[in-house]
């Protein structure tokens, strides 16, 4: 192993507490195909990506149920990142630190997702990162059903704009959404599921979110984890 290899080690295991080296997709070991539904089939993507993203801001901003109403937020938290992006990631909702800087993921767990992004070889500015609602709940509680009822429509249309070709889900509130599911993200981490919008299907890997990574910060946490990531990287291909 190279100095500079085993540099990459050291960066990487700090990151997430387990023995590997940093790869691109396409690196990692082959998967297996999706026990819950076909490989995903794209259909026709938008011609300019990042400006339908910007109307659908738009349209979000001015009719979203939820983040309309007096909840307390300062602004909404609409998403970032590549327009274009094969992998995007879906977590809850925002936090103190997002409705503070009206981006997604930048307090404590955003900057472990970070580290899991750059462990994966990538940069945030590949992939797509977003929240099933996309403005504060009071308190920081979990989103309500009619908030997510509410704001949820803007992320699915979001998905079809990107039309990533994995996503992987962080934490249970987005993987039910997701994967129209009542299954806790314990029983259904770790296995590929399918995204079905009809005209799109869009495999998924569902994972823990990175608050949890944070609570529990135990070997076995980081390896399920980053197995769920390394099986993402394989099936970017």
């Amino acid at each position: 192993m190279t100095i500079h290899a085993r540099q990459k080690e050291a960066a990487t295991s700090l990151a997430i507490g387990v023995d590997f080296v940093p790869r691109r997709a396409g690196t990692g070991p082959p998967t297996e195909p999706s026990p819950s539904g076909p490989p995903a089939s794209v259909g026709v993507p938008a011609s300019d990506p990042a400006h339908a993203l910007e109307e659908l801001r738009a349209e979000h901003d001015a009719t979203c149920p939820h983040c309309t109403a007096v909840t307390g937020h300062t602004q909404t938290v609409f998403g970032e990142g590549n327009p274009a992006a094969a992998l995007m990631f879906i977590g809850e909702a925002p936090g103190a630190e997002e409705d503070r800087t009206g981006r997604p993921f930048v307090g404590r767990a955003g900057k472990k997702l970070d580290e899991m992004i750059v462990a994966m070889g990538l940069a945030r500015a590949d992939v797509y990162i977003a929240n099933v609602l996309k403005s504060r709940p009071p308190n920081n509680r979990t989103p309500l059903p009619d908030e997510i009822a509410g704001c949820s429509p803007f992320l699915m249309r979001q998905v079809q704009i990107i039309q990533p070709k994995v996503i992987v889900t962080l934490g249970g509130p987005a993987a039910k959404l997701i994967l129209n599911t009542s299954e806790g993200i314990t029983r259904i981490r770790g296995t590929w599921h399918t995204y079905d919008a009809g005209t799109l299907q869009v495999d998924v890997m569902p994972t823990f979110h990175p608050a949890y990574l944070l609570r529990n910060y135990t070997r076995e946490t980081r390896e399920r984890v980053w197995s769920d990531l390394q099986a993402a990287l394989g099936r970017l291909g």
